[in-house]
């Protein structure tokens, strides 16, 4: 099977996101949406790149990969997460990055270039002073980043 990267738009990118992630929902914003077709021309994975959600990171030289999310075909995420970095250095950014969760291996993201940088925060974002509504993925707890 031959994966192919394809223009989506954002709109496009959440549906699929909504249908087939497993534990986050749609973004609220993005700088850039990619789609991965198979032979079939059947939308099979998409990524979805912001600012950064910290704003620490947020130096206007970081791209971080909010969602990247696939039907489960093989290689999908590799591709996805490599075609992100090219992207993104081709673009300007001096450094991109994503998190996941400490369950997840992260093969995909060693292949596709990225070094693990360390366990990041995680939890929910609700507090005193910006009362949020706690939602399922704010529940997840800790997480891993990884940097390219």
């Amino acid at each position: 099977m031959s994966l192919r990267i394809i223009p989506i738009t954002h709109l496009q990118a959440n549906e699929f996101v909504r249908t087939h992630h497993r534990h986050h929902r749609p973004t609220v914003g993005c700088i850039l949406c990619i789609g991965l077709a198979d032979d079939d021309e059947e939308l099979i994975g998409v990524a979805i790149m912001g600012r950064p959600v910290s704003r620490v990171l947020d130096d206007g030289t970081t791209i971080e990969i909010t969602r990247l999310c696939t039907d489960g075909s093989k290689n999908a995420c590799s591709k996805l997460y490599g075609t992100c970095r090219r992207i993104a250095k081709e673009l300007g950014y001096q450094r991109c990055l994503t998190y996941t969760l400490p369950s997840e291996g992260g093969a995909s993201l060693r292949a596709a270039g990225f070094h693990f940088n360390g366990e990041a925060g995680g939890g929910q974002w609700n507090c005193p002073s910006r009362p949020r509504q706690l939602m399922d993925d704010d529940l997840i707890g800790g997480k891993w980043r990884w940097v390219a």
